[in-house]
This record gives C-alpha cells, structure tokens and sequence, in this order.
C-alpha cells in the first residue's frame, strides 16, 4: 500500500458519466478517483448524507459515528487529497489514538495495546514478562508476512488464481495458512495475550480461528507502522471532507436517490432506474452497494452466469453487530476512547457467530468514547459512546423487534458493573441499530455487517471482484469485494477499481 504518483486525467474519459450507487468510503474514494482522471461522476446515495455504514447522525446535542472509529493507513487517504492537489490535513485534522485499545478480562487484568513498539513491550512485560520474545518474533513474521504477500495484494486486481503465485511461496513459508489464534499461540503462551494479539479479525466480521485468518495479523503491522487515529470532528468529517474533495473535482452527490435497479443491454451496463421511474443513462456503473445486494437485487437474474441467486444464497456471511449509541450527563475520564471487555469464552464466541443463531450470553464488546479525543462531539461535561455487541446474521430470519431492548439492557447491566458505574442513571440519550437496521436501512445482504465473511473460500479471486464477473461497464468497490472489509481494505479496492477502469 505505497503512495501512488498524481493520476492524470485521461483524454478518453473526459466527459463520459459514470453513476457510483453508495456514498460509503469506496464510493466517494472510487469517485474522487474517477473525477481525477476526467469522468463525469454522480454519485447517487439513498439515505439523505453521506457515509452509508460510516454515516454520522446527531442526537440531543451528541453527535454519534455510526461506523469505522479506527483511521489506520492515513497515505491512502492522503492519495485523495493529492489528487486534487490539496493535503488532507489543511482539511481535516487527525489525532493519535493512544492507547489504541484498553483491554479488561474477567479475571480483572487491565492490558493497554498500542501502536508504538516500546509502549506495547513494556506493555506485554507487565502481562507477561516471559512472552517478550515471542512478542518479538511474532512482530518479525508478521511484517515479512506483510512485506511479500498482503501488502501488494491489497492494492492489486487479482481475478484469478495464478494472480496469486508470485505471493504464495512467502506466505505458505510463513505460516499464513494457520488461523490467526493458532499462529499467536506458537509464540505466546500467556491466554490473555493470545486473545489481545489475535481478536483483530472481529474488526472486519471474521473469526482468528478460521484457517488462513493468519493473514489478519498484518492489521498489527499496519497499525504499527502507520499509526491509528481519530478526526476531530467525528469519522462523518472525514465523510464530508470526501464530499467536498469529490465537487472540488467536478463531481457531484445526489441524496435520496435509491437505485432499484441496474439497467443492462445485451451485457453491458447501461445507467440506473432510481426508485422514482426516472432512468440515468452512463458509460459504466459503480457499485458501492452491499456486493450481494448489488448481484441478487440490482440486476437481472438472466445476467448473472457467475453471481447466479444459488451462488449468493449458499455464500458464507459476516456475522452482524448490535450497536448502542448513548450519551451521559457525566464524563468518565478513566476510559479509553477505544475499550475491549473480553468474555469468558473468547473461542466459543466466535463459533456461535458462524451462522444464523442467538448472540452469545457474554460476547466480546467494543466501545467507542470519541469525547476521550474530541470533548466537543457532546455537549459540555458529558460524554458520548457507542458499544459493539458481535451478533449473528438474519440468516435464519430472526427478528429483532421483540428482544433490542432486553439485549440493551444486557449491555448497559454489563457496562455499569465493570466500566461505567452508574450508567442507567447518567443515561441522557439513547438509540440501537440491530442487523435488521443493517438489512432494511443500509441494504446489506442478511443483515451481515461486514458482507461476505473473511474466510479462505471466499478470498482475493474468490471474492466478488472490482470489474464484474457477469456484467461489463460495471464494477464494484467496498467491503464485498477484494480485499475485504476494513477501511484501509475498502480504500483499495476504491484504487483497484481506478486501475481496472483505466485499462478497459
């Protein structure tokens, strides 16, 4: 993932309309692309802002990010700004995240996991002295891991499996066949660092225990080398700092335009029916839209050799999440603006989330307190959170009418008994966003989070590619396709669907 050189704008685009469905990351990221190389960009976006899963709201004076809090890999959004010949910080400002995450178990050990090298030893010494140099070693194989293979993957089309060879030999060499946890634990012995070094493929809906999740560790030397941040103003800055890079190329985002439907003749895409009747006609199509949504809802099912609707329903998908946006009357100084709170069964978690089901009674929780960073994201001496509750897809079409708020109060008991005391009292405002919110609000397909699970059948030229399978003038970028879920790895695919567009 190295800085790339100024695009030019090419001459053969100049002009030509393409319509981008979805104002998330990759979206507005392949539309600053594109606007940089000459086309003429829509983007066309359903909900009435920008950000799709990474979308802010305001509530009661709070404003809450519904998505990404973690802003790893800050050259790729630097790329967008040297597009237009501008600099991302004379735009928006970034700061460090220290420590990126505090940690509690349940045997009442608190860890601080950080970005910078010493910290997170002296860190690992306090855990566990006797596992520094396995630490160490860990760290080595990981960025040699990164270095050969996952690095230039992540920014390279790979739309076959021979697209693959020239990585092979360096990742089978280091192991990145192994699950994550398995890999972790042939270099550390203490369980809860095993479980600190290794919980990273939650991030993006998957399991450290699926083979070859080994390859996830790499999210550890990324955050190592390039640091983790938070914007001042909310990860929904970032969003609308995009917004207006992209019309200060030219480009533009049409809010309440859902689209219905991809329009193809013959096979080539040719525009997009919106939900309204009217029709937009373009030269190619991007798709920022849920890659299953896209295949089995946007386009005919006589197109689709490849995406075919048995294709989609038998593919494996991320787990969902259960959010809880709150605010406080109060500030609790003592949290980290990123906390972990393992459960008792960090394994067992992570299987009963494989498939449709009900959430685990004691599941590894993430919670964000952006004001740890940014005071005024609440109003004065109060605080502003969300928390992170790993849950099954609809799979089963579960519904989450009837138990959202007996899960809330689940959450909100735990959350007073170890981290926030008192919360039920301090409570000022309140929202939750289940897996239906994610299949009826956002359109992800089953109501997965994170699109199609991580797993090794349904990676890099298994995984819904930028230039479509069955359809030509359209292509896809976002967390659906390669390389995955995350905001670095939807950045890149942003780059890829630039590169395969270019050479079409």
């Amino acid at each position: 993932m190295r800085p790339s050189a100024r695009v030019e704008p090419d001459a053969r685009r100049d002009g030509r309309r393409v319509l981008v469905i979805g104002s998330g990351f990759g979206g507005l990221a392949a539309a600053v692309r594109l606007a940089a190389r000459g086309w003429r960009v829509t983007v066309l976006e359903r909900r009435d802002g920008p950000g799709g899963r990474a979308h802010a709201f305001q509530q009661d004076g709070f404003t809450f990010d519904a998505g990404p809090t973690v802003i790893t890999c800050p050259h790729l959004l630097e790329e967008l700004w040297a597009l237009a010949g501008r600099k991302l910080s004379d735009h928006v400002e970034l700061k460090p995240v220290t420590p990126l995450y505090r940690m509690h178990f349940p045997d009442g050990f608190t860890f601080d996991y950080h970005t910078d090298k010493e910290a997170m030893l002296e860190a690992v010494r306090r855990l566990s002295p006797g596992d520094e140099a396995g630490y160490l070693s860990l760290s080595a194989r990981v960025e040699r891991m990164y270095e050969a293979g996952i690095g230039p993957l992540m920014s390279a089309p790979v739309p076959h499996v021979l697209s693959l060879a020239p990585f092979t030999p360096a990742l089978v060499r280091d192991e990145a066949f192994r699950s994550m946890y398995g890999l972790v634990s042939r270099h550390v012995k203490d369980e809860r660092l095993r479980q600190a070094l290794s919980f990273h493929p939650l991030l993006i809906g998957g399991s450290p225990f699926t083979p070859a999740s080994a390859v996830y560790t790499s999210i550890q030397f990324v955050e190592r080398r390039w640091g983790a941040f938070f914007p001042v103003g909310g990860t929904g800055a970032l969003v609308r700092g995009l917004v207006s890079l992209l019309e200060s190329l030219g480009g533009e985002v049409r809010y309440g335009s859902e689209v219905s439907e991809i329009t193809v003749e013959g096979r080539k895409a040719t525009g997009v029916r919106l939900g309204d009747g009217s029709w937009l006609p373009a030269e190619a199509v991007v798709s920022n839209a849920d890659a299953a949504w896209t295949y089995r809802y946007l386009l005919p099912r006589h197109v689709r050799s490849h995406w075919t609707d048995t294709r989609i329903q038998q593919a494996r998908y991320s787990m969902s999440v259960f959010l809880w946006y709150f605010g406080t009357r109060r500030r609790y100084p003592d949290v980290a603006h990123h906390t972990l709170l393992f459960g008792r069964d960090f394994k067992g978690m992570f299987s009963g989330l494989a498939g449709p089901g009900l959430p685990a009674e004691d599941p590894l929780l993430y919670l964000h307190r952006p004001t740890a960073t940014d005071a005024g994201l609440a109003p004065p001496d109060h605080d502003a959170f969300y928390v992170l509750a790993p849950v099954p897809h609809l799979g089963d079409g579960a519904s989450w009418k009837t138990r959202a708020e007996v899960f809330r109060r689940k959450l909100e008991a735990r959350l007073s008994r170890t981290v926030l005391p008192g919360l039920a009292q301090e409570l000022v405002t309140s929202r939750v966003f289940t897996p239906e919110d994610f299949r009826d609000d956002l359109r992800s397909f089953l109501g997965a989070a994170f699109s199609f699970a991580p797993t090794l059948m349904q990676t890099t030229f298994l995984r819904a590619q930028a230039k479509s399978e069955d359809v030509d003038r359209l292509y896809l970028v976002g967390a659906g396709t390669h390389p995955g879920a995350g905001l670095p790895a939807v950045l890149c695919s942003a780059k890829i669907v630039d590169t395969v567009m270019a050479g079409a």
